[in-house]
């Protein structure tokens, strides 16, 4: 009797706590938990936007006038319609990046722009209207100490990639290689040149360069160090501003921005540099980048992990930044993602098979849309994506351009989604999500325009999530694996609940 009694009583304590167990399932259906859920205070504003999302144009033989995507490429770049955007002619190609590829003589120069002004003049002409950040970043090789003189390619669309070499210049005051960028500036803004033995060399162009970057990723280059680079930065600076004296410049343009402080401690240091001399901008890079062993799987959280450790290396740079030049601005100007095949087929200077799945792409998207919110919210000033234009051999991953067809993909269509919809001035509102939600990251703003949130999703699966309470009428604009080649695929919503797709970045707006 006593058994059974127990029995009895055990039965019905299962039955009802399966009963609680049951109802918390319904609830849970029906009930959003505090991790899904958006609240925005439209009214709270707890920062001004400072920040221009832009991108990068580098120069490859891809971009060559003949290439195949040539055309497409440089149509996305003025549709696009982005200020500061960068352009840099870089070492693996010596004969597109460099102006005077052999010392002079007392007889004879070796100036040529007869390959350099083509993609220039087609870069000039796509950003016309709008601002750019011009960065010849590779200083010719006779100007440095080296062994023996560098050999380059005649081909002008062979990779080179061992051009930079030497560490000392020959003249260590810095004049040769001020000489050098400064004749570079006034080719494309004076109309032309004197060269080294007084010959004049004319171009008859007159662009304006707002911006001009000094060198790039130092930190690389030449075995260079914080003194060594703020010398030149000087006689670089010195001799453009005599040429060119409304020119801003940017400096740095580090590679790895987190592997030493002394860097900004010593360039933004004013007493470090001749009187005279200006800090406009400070520029360093982020790329993501997973081991070899990892997949899409694996990447949803590498990606957005290391980029949180940029995150936090950007805010200990402002530290220093404000403290010692508050009136320098900063400009991200490298952001993406490498991936680890990628190296491996520059090492075997060929094209491997393509292993980039097409979810990449969006997820890659979805990143900077992440690091777009984040830097906005630190008041940086230029948030740019990395590039226009990659592919097998040449960083594929990086790309913003199919190389098949010609077509901007995913990691394009974010930018323009964002540079079309949010601009400095706009208010960023207090945004919460619920305090264990990590995989989606979320931002509403306030514009001209009207309310609008930039909601990500970070990982490479659907969620549910829940718009603010209240949500009716609202237009979603969505880039995804599912846009492919295309814009961002526009759709309405009525309700809180929403269903967004993997690495998805979607902007909703309010009537």
């Amino acid at each position: 009797m006593q058994i059974a009694q127990q029995r009895k009583q055990n039965t019905s304590l299962l039955m009802a706590l399966a009963a609680v167990c049951f109802s918390g399932v319904i609830a849970n259906a029906q009930t959003p938990t505090a991790a899904d859920t958006i609240s925005v205070d439209w009214g709270k504003t707890i920062s001004v936007s400072k920040s221009t999302p832009t991108l990068q144009v580098v120069v490859n033989p891809m971009l060559r006038q003949g290439s195949p995507i040539h055309d497409g490429s440089f149509q996305a770049l003025k549709d696009l319609g982005a200020d500061y955007v960068r352009y840099v002619p870089w070492e693996p190609y010596p004969k597109l990046a460099v102006a005077e590829l052999d010392a002079p003589t007392k007889d004879k120069t070796s100036w040529d722009f007869s390959l350099i002004d083509p993609m220039t003049k087609d870069f000039l002409n796509a950003t016309d209207g709008h601002s750019t950040i011009m960065n010849f970043s590779t200083i010719p090789a006779w100007l440095f100490k080296t062994e023996k003189p560098v050999v380059y390619p005649a081909d002008p669309d062979q990779v080179f990639w061992t051009y930079t070499q030497g560490t000392e210049l020959n003249d260590p005051s810095g004049k040769e290689v001020g000489d050098y960028f400064a004749r570079l500036v006034s080719w494309y803004t004076k109309g032309g040149f004197t060269d080294e033995n007084g010959k004049r060399h004319t171009s008859g162009y007159h662009y304006s360069f707002p911006y001009w970057e000094v060198l790039n990723e130092v930190d690389f280059e030449h075995s260079t160090t914080p003194e060594s680079y703020t010398q030149r930065y000087d006689a670089i600076v010195s001799a453009i501003h005599a040429v060119s004296p409304d020119t801003k410049f940017v400096g740095l343009a580090l590679a790895q921005p987190s592997n030493d402080p002394k860097w900004f401690e010593y360039f933004l240091d004013p007493r470090h540099h001749k009187p005279g001399i200006p800090l406009d901008y400070v520029s360093y890079h982020f790329y993501a980048t997973p081991s070899l062993d990892q997949d899409i799987n694996d990447w949803q959280y590498t990606f957005f992990d290391q980029a949180d450790r940029f995150l936090a290396t950007t805010r200990y740079i402002e530290a220093i930044r404000k403290r010692l030049t508050p009136e320098t601005k900063t400009d991200t100007d490298e952001l993406g993602i490498i991936l680890p095949t990628d190296g491996l087929e520059i090492a075997a200077s060929k094209a491997l098979p393509n292993r980039i799945p097409s979810a990449y792409w969006a997820g890659a998207g979805a990143l900077y849309a992440y690091l777009y919110i984040e830097l906005a919210k630190m008041g940086i000033d230029v948030i740019g994506e990395s590039q226009l234009v990659g592919y097998p051999s040449q960083f594929p991953s990086v790309s913003m351009m199919d190389w098949t067809n010609g077509k901007p993909n995913a990691r394009y269509w974010v930018l323009k989604l964002i540079k079309d919809n949010l601009h400095p001035g706009d208010k960023l509102v207090e945004t919460k999500l619920g305090q264990d939600s990590t995989d989606i990251s979320a931002q509403g703003f306030v514009t001209p325009s009207g309310k609008k949130l930039l909601l990500i999703n970070k990982l490479n699966r659907s969620l549910d999530v829940h718009l603010p309470a209240g949500t009716q009428s609202v237009t979603l604009a969505t880039v995804d694996e599912a846009s492919g080649d295309g814009p961002a695929r526009t759709s309405s919503q009525n309700g809180d609940a929403l269903k967004v797709s993997p690495f998805s970045v979607t902007l909703v707006s309010w009537p």
